[in-house]
């Protein structure tokens, strides 16, 4: 008689991380494009620097800005199907950022009182009661200027106004 053959059961493979595996395949079959005016031109049919080509960007910016050596060769210029892209890139480039970092009503109130009080007199601003959280004059003028840069009118009415009063 013949010897029977054992067929190999299927275990489990507990060295594989199957939610990893899983997450890289997804990532790998859909990329996803963050900016907009990209997503909307990109063709799935082509490749990236196609894609990048065609619309007037570069893939590899050590070949676009390559130095050249000779002054009298000349580059020849890829043929770009979707300006607007660009256009576009430079609308959105051009409009002021929404993650600009706001300043809290406390600390308006805070730098409006020490400058109304002390003008740029920061050694003062440090001993005055209403520095709960004892900021020293170097962190007062750090706050002070931040108010500067996002409220320039409103820093220099402050500023009018102490020297008028005075």
């Amino acid at each position: 008689m013949g010897k029977v053959r054992k067929t190999k059961k299927n275990t489990f493979n507990y060295s594989v991380n199957r939610k990893k595996l899983k997450r890289r395949a997804r990532k790998k079959e859909a990329p996803r494009i963050a900016c907009e005016e990209i997503r909307k031109a990109w063709d799935d049919s082509r490749s990236v620097a196609t894609n990048l080509a065609e619309m007037g960007l570069a893939a590899d910016p050590n070949k676009t800005l390559r130095i050249q050596e000779d002054a009298g060769t000349s580059t020849q210029q890829k043929f770009v199907r979707k300006p607007y892209v660009l256009q576009e890139l430079k609308a959105s480039a051009s409009l002021p950022s929404k993650r600009t970092m706001g300043i809290s009503s406390d600390m308006v109130f805070y730098v409006r009182h020490m400058v109304e009080t002390y003008g740029e007199d920061y050694k003062a601003m440090a001993r005055d009661e209403q520095n709960y959280y004892q900021d020293t004059p170097k962190q007062i003028q750090r706050k002070v200027n931040l108010y500067r840069k996002h409220h320039p009118s409103d820093y220099q009415a402050l500023l009018t106004s102490r020297t008028g009063t005075m």
